[in-house]
């Protein structure tokens, strides 16, 4: 501990702020992923995908990798004008070394929490905002990230859980009937998901499900 001391001490002070910049840098990129799933539709759409799954009772069809790896490219599309925004307002202003990190940062939070803001609830947000005390925000660009992010996050989980439950609906249905059927016939003793799954991957053909999933996630951004 004090080597590390001593380096910093003996070092050039422009070559500290660098050191100290970098380090920076490698703890942004080692928080991306929960960057990536808490500011961006990630959530949402693997939340979604996962409730199809279930409904389906497919087991692990489609596979993890799948479900994970498609919701990684529709919210690289869903977010596409966001992204765009925040390489043209900071990360080319900073790379042409026209602006200083700290005002990359301020113009990359901008189009991050219009997003985020159009998505979130007004009580999701106004209970963080009561919980830290703090003054009601005259704009979007007032609102730290500290609050928005938690806010969004929650709305989302919400949103996911009720598109979820849509979902589920027919399924259940399917498997109410099919149950009905075998007690009736008084085969009380074979599943009843092993006679609707048939059932219910078809109508899932039949209806052209992925095509109406894909569609109500895109018309819910």
């Amino acid at each position: 501990m004090n080597d590390f001391v001593q380096f910093f001490s003996d070092s050039d002070p422009s070559n500290v702020a660098t050191s100290i910049k970098l380090m920076l840098l490698l703890t942004v990129l080692s928080l991306a992923p929960s960057i990536l799933i808490l500011m961006t539709s990630f959530a949402r759409i693997v939340i979604i995908l996962s409730f199809v799954r279930t409904a389906l009772a497919t087991q692990q069809m489609p596979p993890n990798q799948v479900i994970v790896g498609l919701s990684l490219f529709l919210t690289f599309f869903v977010m596409a004008p966001t992204f765009q925004e925040v390489n043209e307002k900071a990360l080319t202003p900073l790379f042409d070394e026209k602006i200083t990190l700290e005002q990359a940062y301020e113009n990359a939070s901008g189009p991050f929490k219009e997003f985020m803001s159009k998505q979130t609830r007004q009580k999701d947000l106004e209970l963080f905002l009561r919980y830290t005390e703090a003054e009601r925000p005259e704009s979007i660009d007032d609102i730290p990230l500290t609050v928005m992010v938690p806010a969004f996050a929650l709305s989302e989980i919400k949103t996911a859980f009720q598109i979820g439950f849509m979902i589920f609906i027919p399924f259940l249905v399917i498997d109410m009937i099919v149950a009905s059927i075998l007690m009736s016939m008084g085969m009380m003793m074979l599943p009843p998901v092993m006679i609707s799954l048939p059932f219910k991957i078809l109508l899932f053909v039949l209806v052209d499900g992925w095509y109406l999933v894909m569609k109500s996630i895109l018309q819910s951004f």
